[in-house]
């Protein structure tokens, strides 16, 4: 087994997760099996628990596990499928350690950092590094671990001395570490006192790298190089230069551009391992797909869509939503203008208090092409996507909604339509006249980790729906489980939520024009709905944005971007005749 540490230094925040998942993709195209783990320092077991505002988006696995929004990363990157396990923090390997010492697995011993705690870290990464994780269902050649935070804070220091002792255990040629710097730009001079200061830093605790990336808004000049090299005692050879570019799935490119697989493969021996030429090939192809997808010419028409949301003020919050989008539009070969709308300034209440953003969150999304609701927890600002929402169906504006946005989509066709007008959510009034949104009877309602319904689940596409133009883009996608017959289709999307659609008001909706046209695989929870007389208007339970990929994008979101767009029915086309995308 090969190892590729990929740590931090200066600031957090300074792309060690894209640099990781560039890294990982590099050495796929060249035909080798790639895996990647992800450690956070944070006490959290996992992400579930954590507000997206302060940390981003909450990644769900397939099987369940809550992780960092990295994970997802890594698995649009590298086309790959991770577990819990790839994500390991400090709660988590804590627990673990604490668990064996209440069964007695260290006889009778002191339980310390070092060696217990060390040495449950080095065999947990072991151990999940040789999990397969794409099709080939073998056991990975190279295992990209990215360490969270930045190195000298204090609760990196277990991290970093056990990744210390495993570089030993793996032998020379087996272990390559990347430090990620940051180059400042103070008065048009390039700064590399900082980039100095991190490399004595890892050092005195222990790890050497091999290789310096140095992040910096501006290419790095060549003295700037040979400055790092000389203080940090390295060879210009070893100096990584990764500046800001217009798109993050360029930093492949920029990497690929410096000859890293050259340094890669020299430093791991890679030239050792056999790779199939099945696989070589797959992986060249897959490098001239991403290199054509990823270009953004400036002909390319301008698609404006509105997120309409209650975390607009951190962007990361919805990563895996903004991704989607990205997918979309570079399969349709348009450019995406997203536009984030905080849904509260669309409420009535707010045009007393700030008539201003009001009327500025109104006019925008007045002239978009598209609306997107998303996911989301709490009453706060959902006034206001109900709003957006019967904005979009009145109006013939294509419409997404996700998760909570199904649901508010399910309460305004309630109250507008049906004349329900008392519908609306045990969520935001547990007394709610008429809950056409309730509270899963099989959830936990005490515990807040891990006691949502997680994870990978069916979905039936039901007899009679035959028109759906959801049914349609699904047929012959990787996540449809079956073919597409008279009896439906199947598929398999992840899932994160603890409301769902009352099943009592089913009949009342479909009866008034909304249609279930998805159902869980005993018919009893409402996945998928969809209007027939709109030029796109979906709900969906789950979250398809969880398995989109730059060269492979979620169903649901192309289908959204491309109506959007005005090229729905010739993207229609180019699916079912297995050309690709748009152009291609």
């Amino acid at each position: 087994m090969k190892y590729v540490l990929v740590s931090g230094g200066v600031i957090s925040g300074v792309g060690k997760g894209i640099i990781a998942s560039s890294t990982g993709l590099l050495l796929k195209t060249r035909g080798l099996k790639v895996t990647m783990i992800k450690i956070d320092p944070y006490m959290n077991i996992d992400a579930g628990t954590m507000a997206p505002t302060e940390h981003g988006e909450c990644f769900v696995l397939g099987d369940g596990g809550e992780t960092d929004l990295d994970l997802g990363n890594y698995e649009r990157y590298l086309n790959i499928t991770l577990s819990r396990d790839h994500n390991i923090t400090t709660g988590k390997i804590y627990q673990h350690v604490i668990e064996k010492e209440r069964r007695g697995d260290y006889l009778g011993k002191t339980v310390q950092i070092v060696p217990h705690l060390t040495d449950a870290l080095q065999d947990w990464l072991i151990r999940v590094a040789r999990l397969p994780v794409d099709e080939t269902k073998e056991q990975p050649d190279v295992c990209v671990i990215e360490l969270g935070g930045t190195v000298g804070d204090i609760e990196n220091a277990p991290f970093v001395e056990a990744l210390r002792q495993l570089r030993r255990k793996a032998g020379a040629g087996n272990f390559l570490h990347i430090h990620v710097s940051m180059i400042p730009v103070i008065n048009e001079e390039q700064k590399t006192k900082p980039t100095q200061q991190t490399i004595k830093d890892v050092r005195s605790a222990g790890l050497n790298p091999d290789l310096i990336a140095c992040r910096c808004k501006d290419k790095l000049m060549t003295s700037t190089i040979e400055k790092v090299a000389m203080f940090c005692q390295v060879e210009t050879e070893q100096v990584v230069a990764v500046h800001d570019v217009p798109s993050t799935y360029h930093v492949p490119l920029v990497l690929e551009k410096q000859d890293l697989i050259a340094s890669l493969t020299k430093i791991l021996n890679l030239d050792q391992l056999e790779s199939p030429s099945k696989l070589r090939l797959r992986g060249a192809t897959t490098w001239e797909m991403w290199k054509t997808s990823t270009s953004i010419q400036e002909s390319q028409q301008l698609v404006t869509i509105a997120l309409v949301g209650k975390y607009t003020s951190f962007a990361d919050s919805y990563i895996s939503v903004i991704k989607s989008l990205e997918h979309s539009a570079m399969f349709c070969k348009r450019k995406l203008n997203l536009i984030m709308v905080d849904s509260s300034n669309l409420e009535e209440e707010s045009s007393k208090s700030s008539l201003t953003e009001y009327r500025k969150a109104w006019d925008t999304l007045r002239k978009v092409d598209g609306i997107l609701v998303p996911g989301g927890f709490g009453t706060r600002g959902t006034e206001g996507m109900i709003a957006a929402t019967r904005w979009a169906r009145t109006n013939k504006v294509p419409f997404l909604g996700v998760c909570l946005g199904m649901q508010i989509a399910v309460i305004e066709y309630a109250r507008s339509v049906c004349m329900l007008t008392s519908a609306g959510s045990q969520e935001f009034n547990a007394q709610v006249v008429d809950p056409v949104i309730i509270f899963m009877p099989e959830i936990d309602s005490t515990s807040m980790g891990a006691t949502m319904r997680l994870g990978m689940r069916p979905t039936h596409f039901q007899p009679g729906t035959e028109w759906s133009q959801m049914r349609r883009l699904y047929r012959n996608s990787p996540v449809a489980a079956s073919k597409d017959t008279i009896g439906g289709l199947i598929i398999h999307e992840r899932h994160r939520h603890r409301y769902e659609v009352n099943p009592a008001y089913v009949s009342k909706l479909a009866s008034h024009g909304l249609n279930i046209v998805g159902k869980d695989d005993k018919g009893e929870r409402m996945e998928i709905s969809e209007l027939k007389d709109h030029p796109w208007f979906v709900g969906v339970q789950f979250h398809p944005e969880y398995l989109s990929k730059v060269l492979e994008p979620s169903r649901p979101y192309l289908g959204f971007f491309a109506a959007s767009a005005g090229c729905l029915d010739e993207v229609m086309e180019r699916l079912e005749s297995g050309k690709g995308a748009l152009g291609s």
